[in-house]
């Protein structure tokens, strides 16, 4: 049962991933939102996965929308506009984004709420 897997050349992924990151990261903090270090190593990992994805075609795993109802609109919209820059990535993908998102913007008001 081997799949047959797209060759990637590592260089691209790692320069993609890299360019992507930052791209978000700007994203964020335009919106007031700071990931801290983990959560940046976190993102990093999906934002990689991610590129990897849109050169393999890999299809993500069903996706139950409906755990996401919690996501704000605003998580989901900057995940959404990330999917875009993408081609070939699933809709689904920018909900499992969002959660990146969503956890960072807590940040801000457990800063501001003092927990």
């Amino acid at each position: 049962m081997a799949e047959q897997q797209l060759s990637v050349d590592e260089k691209i992924v790692e320069s993609e991933t890299n360019t992507t990151l930052e791209k978000v990261v700007s994203l964020l903090t335009d919106k007031g939102i700071y990931p801290n270090d983990v959560q940046k190593q976190m993102l990093f990992s999906h934002v990689k996965a991610m590129v990897l994805r849109s050169h393999t075609g890999e299809a993500l795993p069903e996706v139950d929308i409906s755990l996401f109802d919690e996501i704000s609109p605003l998580s989901l919209n900057l995940a959404e506009q990330v999917v875009s820059w993408f081609n070939n990535l699933a809709y689904e993908e920018a909900h499992l984004l969002s959660v990146h998102f969503e956890v960072a913007k807590e940040n801000e008001l457990s800063c501001v709420t003092g927990e």
